[in-house]
């Protein structure tokens, strides 16, 4: 595990004592008993597929611990609608607090300007997130293999797909992607940056991609910058992309995401 994953998994830890004592678990159950349905975040991502379109999930994020600021004039809501606009499937919205600068109000306001079902990007490692996840009004949560131990990854996706959302689960390696398939969730993440050395390679998920089985659908996530790094994961069979920073840098987040998937 990197050192700053430690960093954010300690400081995880006393969020999550710090929000329980604002919002009580027993609150947020009764929040979540009266949630309207999702809106089905791996079956948007099929159905892009089945029509022969590359299936994008376009992330909604401010900042990073490695780049701090990647889009100073960051509005939520108007940058999903671009998304929308622009042809993705789905939206990621970051809600991470002290390390991305993200907030759980970003994705409410990014969701109440679109259609699009939302994946609510966080560091999950409790329940009381993945009931706050549905009570904020998340269609997806996103669990990082190198942050969870085996009995935590079952609970949590079980936890998830119990309260009606889908699970996007996130590896780095071939020893990670194994434990991931012990839970039956829909999506597997396989991210192309190195947790040790931040370093980005499209090898990782091409050398893994053929140890996914082929009832879950593979999301390839980071390094996906210009035409031809889609057109090699799709001539690899690899259909579903989770894209961030490369359309947060744009000046028009929609057109940036159409001219890399759907200009040709």
């Amino acid at each position: 595990m990197s050192d700053i994953l430690t960093t954010i998994l300690a400081r995880k830890a006393d969020e999550i004592a710090e929000r329980s004592a604002r919002v009580s678990l027993a609150d947020l159950r009764a929040r979540v008993a009266d949630a309207p349905p999702t809106r089905g975040f791996a079956d948007a991502l099929n159905a892009m597929i089945a029509q022969g379109d590359p299936a994008v999930i376009a992330e909604v994020k401010k900042a990073s611990p490695s780049k701090g600021v990647i889009r100073p004039d960051f509005r939520p809501a108007d940058i999903a609608v671009s998304y929308e606009f622009g042809g993705a499937a789905c939206l990621s919205v970051l809600t991470d607090v002290d390390f991305f600068q993200g907030a759980d109000d970003y994705l409410r306001q990014a969701r109440d300007a679109c259609t699009l079902p939302v994946l609510r990007k966080d560091f999950t490692v409790d329940p009381y997130q993945v009931y706050e996840a549905r009570a904020l009004g998340a269609d997806c949560i996103l669990l990082i293999v190198a942050a969870l131990d085996d009995g935590q990854l079952v609970d949590l996706s079980g936890l998830a797909m119990q309260l009606g959302m889908d699970v996007l689960v996130e590896v780095h390696d071939i020893d990670e992607l194994e434990r991931a398939l012990q839970v039956p969730v829909p999506l597997v993440g396989i991210n192309n940056r190195n947790l040790r050395t931040f370093e980005v390679s499209l090898d990782t998920t091409l050398a893994m991609k053929d140890a996914v089985p082929k009832d879950r659908l593979l999301v390839t996530e980071s390094g996906i910058v210009v035409p031809e790094d889609v057109a090699t994961m799709r001539d690899a069979g690899v259909n579903a992309f989770l894209v961030g920073e490369t359309f947060m840098r744009a000046e028009e987040p929609g057109e940036a995401l159409r001219q890399l998937f759907f200009a040709t």
